[in-house]
C-alpha cells in the first residue's frame, strides 16, 4: 500500500483496495447488477451538477453537525448497513471505531459478520438494518436483540429484487472457508500475502455467517443460507412495514424510496425517516441516480419526516450538493468499504475526514456557516437532470 498509509481521495482508496484485496474479495464490493447503467449513473449525476460559490462573505467558523432520527453526529454522514465485511479481521467492529471517532453514526446490517452487541459497544450510536425475512416470530426477536443491545433506530431495506447477471461477472464467493474451499481459492489469494498475513496476525479467517440472524440457540447461518430463507420469504406488504415499524416502537427509516408516491405512503404508515436508494446500483438497473430524484422526494414530504440519500456519495462536495437538494444527511457504502479493505480502521476514519474536508470546502466557498443553510441557490443544476417517478399517487396491489 506504500509508505504512506493516509490517502487524499476515495478513487485513491479504491486503488489501494483493488491491489491490496484478493480480486473476488474486491469484486464483491463493486458489485452492480446487469449492465451497471444505475450504478454508473449515480456517480455520474453529481458532477453534471455544478456550484454558484461566493467571491466574499465567507464564514471563519463552519458547523457540519447535525442530526440524524434524534441522534447527534458531527457530520451529516451514516455509515450505510452493508453485509459480511470480511474484508478485514475487524469488519464492522473496525468500521463502528473509525465512526465512534469521528462521532458519526454506524449503520448494522443484520447480514453483518459481526454480532450487534460487539458493534453497538464499539459505537453507541447504531441504527441496525434489517431485510423483510423469516417469520414474524424470528423478526421479532431478532428487533428485540437490537433493542437490548443499544441500536437506536431500525433502518427496513426492502428495495432488492434479487437482480442477477452483470456484465462483468459476479463475483465467486465462498458459502464458508474450509479446507476444501482454501485449496480452491489459494492461486486467487496467494498473491495477496498483506491480506492473508492481517487476517493470520489475528488468528482469524474471514467469517462468512450472519450472527444477527442466529436463532436462540441455533448456529449462524452462513450469508447465502440467510440470503436464501430472505429469497423464500414472501415479500411484505405496507401493512407488514407498518407493523414492523409498531413492533420497533422507536425511530424508524425505510431505505429504497425513489418514488413520490412511496414516499408518501411512508409518511402515512408513521416512519420517521426515508433514505432515497437504488441499493447502490444493486437492484433493478437502469433505475434514475437518486440524486436526480431526490428534489422530488423532498419537495413531497421534506416538511414531514427526514430525507436521507444513499448512492454514489464520494466526496464531500457530494454531501453538500445532497444537502442543499433537501437531504438531512447521507449514507455511504462503497466509500468506507474501500477504505477498510486499504486500511482498516485508519482507513475507514480516512475516508470519513476526507468527506468532512471537501464538505467543510463547499460550504465555507458558498458563503455559509452551517450545513444546514445550503439550498438549491447554491447550485447549477442543467435542464433535465431531476427525475419526478410515481408523482400520481395510485393504489398499491400488494396492500392488504
Amino acid at each position: 500500500m506504500g509508505r504512506n498509509a493516509w490517502f487524499e481521495t476515495v478513487a485513491e482508496a479504491q486503488r489501494r483496495a483493488k491491489k491490496y484485496l484478493p480480486r473476488t474479495v474486491y469484486d464483491a464490493l463493486v458489485a452492480g447488477s446487469e449492465r451497471g447503467r444505475t450504478l454508473e449513473d449515480n456517480l455520474d449525476a453529481f458532477t453534471e451538477v455544478g456550484f454558484a460559490p461566493r467571491v466574499v462573505g465567507h464564514q471563519a467558523q463552519r458547523d457540519l453537525s447535525t442530526t440524524v432520527l434524534g441522534v447527534e453526529t458531527a457530520l451529516p454522514v451514516v455509515i450505510s448497513p452493508t453485509g459480511v465485511q470480511a474484508v478485514h479481521p475487524d469488519g464492522e467492529v473496525a468500521v463502528a471505531r473509525a465512526a465512534a471517532n469521528r462521532d458519526v453514526i454506524m449503520g448494522l446490517s443484520s447480514f453483518a459478520s459481526k454480532p450487534v452487541e460487539e458493534v453497538a459497544a464499539a459505537n453507541p450510536k447504531t441504527f441496525y438494518q434489517m431485510y423483510w425475512t423469516g417469520t414474524r416470530e424470528a423478526m421479532s426477536q431478532r428487533m428485540e436483540r437490537a433493542r437490548a443491545a443499544g441500536a437506536k433506530a431500525l433502518i427496513a431495506t426492502l428495495d432488492w429484487s434479487f437482480s442477477h447477471g452483470r456484465d462483468w461477472g459476479s463475483p465467486e464467493i465462498p458459502d464458508r472457508i474450509d479446507l476444501k474451499t482454501a485449496v480452491k481459492f489459494a492461486p486467487k489469494v496467494l498473491p495477496h500475502p498483506r491480506w492473508l498475513w492481517t487476517f493470520a496476525k489475528s488468528g482469524r479467517i474471514p467469517d462468512l455467517t450472519t450472527p444477527n440472524l442466529r436463532s436462540p440457540g441455533g448456529e449462524a447461518p452462513t450469508f447465502f443460507g440467510a440470503y436464501g430463507e430472505w429469497m423464500q420469504t414472501p415479500p411484505p406488504t405496507w401493512d407488514d412495514v407498518k407493523w414492523m415499524r409498531e413492533e420497533w416502537g422507536g425511530p424508524f427509516l425505510l431505505k429504497g424510496v425513489t418514488r413520490v408516491d412511496d414516499a408518501k405512503r411512508a409518511v402515512d404508515i408513521g416512519v420517521s425517516a426515508i433514505s432515497v436508494s437504488n441499493h447502490g446500483g444493486n437492484n433493478l438497473d437502469t433505475t434514475p441516480a437518486t440524486i436526480r430524484v431526490l428534489p422530488s422526494v423532498a419537495e413531497a414530504v421534506g416538511d414531514q419526516i427526514e430525507v436521507l440519500l444513499d448512492g454514489g456519495v464520494r466526496r464531500g462536495s457530494d454531501v453538500a450538493k445532497a444537502l442543499a437538494l433537501g437531504a438531512r444527511a447521507v449514507l455511504i457504502g462503497r466509500a468506507y468499504l474501500w477504505g477498510l479493505g486499504a486500511g482498516g480502521q485508519g482507513g475507514v476514519e480516512n475516508v470519513l475526514d476526507i468527506l468532512r474536508g471537501g464538505l467543510d470546502s463547499a460550504v465555507l466557498g458558498l458563503g455559509h456557516s452551517s450545513v444546514h443553510e445550503l439550498s438549491p441557490d447554491d447550485l447549477v443544476i442543467p435542464g433535465g437532470f431531476t427525475r419526478t417517478l410515481g408523482a400520481t399517487r395510485t393504489a398499491d396491489p400488494l396492500s392488504t
